[in-house]
């Protein structure tokens, strides 16, 4: 789980189920992204992790809100997806990283196509997002 300032991304992943821990498989700092043609426009490119290449993507357009603003405190989230595999979404800052359990997810009726709860830590109320949903191509 990252917690978010009010203007930062919501992206946070429950570690409280088992499939979320195997999404995220790394926080890396913000590089240089290589663009490419003719692809949606939440796309910002592919970066070269390690030999690997892996597309990314920023939520913020994805969600239809402004664009990212690059600073040292930016990170791209580096998710493995059975079906799509590595992809990297940009966060503006990760700023803790909770474990949360079962009672400290409330499952939201009225949540959206992108968020599948709500986190409670401490006295923090954390966005959780569905991210099959946020980084399906139809979404």
């Amino acid at each position: 789980m990252m917690r978010h300032p009010p203007r930062s991304t919501p992206l946070y992943s429950s570690a409280a189920s088992d499939v979320y821990k195997r999404q995220i498989d790394n926080i890396v700092r913000m590089q240089k992204i290589t663009r490419v043609p003719k692809i949606q426009s939440y796309f910002k490119g592919v970066i070269n992790l390690r030999g690997e290449i892996v597309s990314v993507m920023s939520i913020r357009n994805k969600m239809g809100l402004e664009d990212d603003v690059f600073t040292n405190a930016s990170r791209i989230i580096i998710l493995k997806l059975e079906e799509k595999g590595a992809i990297g979404v940009i966060v503006d800052e990760v700023k803790e990283v909770v474990n949360l359990s079962e009672d400290e997810i409330e499952k939201s009726t009225n949540k959206g196509k992108f968020i599948n709860g709500i986190g409670k830590h401490g006295d923090d109320l954390i966005s959780l997002l569905e991210i099959n949903s946020v980084v399906d191509d139809n979404a």
